[in-house]
């Protein structure tokens, strides 16, 4: 299964590439800084790696879950992209590098340290981190440690193919809010 997911991203890699392209380009002349975001975040097993995304906040922002960033700090393009979803496009690379599943718990940053204990005490680090995941399309984000540490271990319990269907067609059709910005975006309602 590891494998098609990373053969499915290389070939989502070759054929987004031209838009990826273009979206750097658009960052770099929307405004001062690289066009590709690196943050170290926690991986499977707790080991620490590079987690890639388009860049959406404004050059020199804290690093810091976006929960606690203000949403002044996000460009013009940002705030679109982060709503397409196009700025997680560079994370098929992390996935195509076995760093990360198209379906998992949001790695978090190694600074979130109640999160990372709550994940470690329900075995949530047995799982690479996801793109998307349950927690996102239930609108669950990391300023709810506990919260999110229980939806991603009752993630690690259902996991299934169906499910992973589920949350990657709930996440790009309008699913997937838990990575908002100060809790300005709305929160989607937890499926029955």
């Amino acid at each position: 299964m590891r494998l098609i997911e990373r053969l499915f991203a290389g070939l989502m890699l070759v054929l987004a590439g031209p838009l990826l392209l273009v979206l750097a380009a658009a960052v770099r002349l929307g405004s001062e800084g690289p066009a590709l975001f690196r943050q170290e975040r926690v991986g499977k097993g707790r080991r620490p790696f590079l987690c890639l995304k388009l860049r959406t906040m404004r050059q020199g922002t804290r690093q810091a879950g976006t929960h606690e960033i203000g949403a002044d700090a996000v460009t013009p393009l940002g705030r679109f992209l982060r709503k397409a979803k196009l700025d997680e496009l560079p994370q098929l690379l992390n996935v195509l590098r076995g760093e990360m599943a198209f379906v998992g718990p949001r790695p978090c940053l190694p600074s979130q340290e109640e999160l990372v204990r709550e994940r470690e005490a329900r075995g949530v680090f047995a799982l690479l981190p996801g793109i998307t995941g349950l927690g996102q399309v239930r609108g669950i984000d990391m300023s709810d440690p506990v919260r999110l540490a229980e939806c991603d271990a009752e993630y690690l319990r259902r996991r299934s193919l169906a499910l992973d269907v589920a949350i990657l067609w709930r996440t790009a059709f309008g699913g997937g809010f838990g990575d908002r910005v100060n809790r300005e975006t709305p929160i989607a309602p937890e499926p029955k």
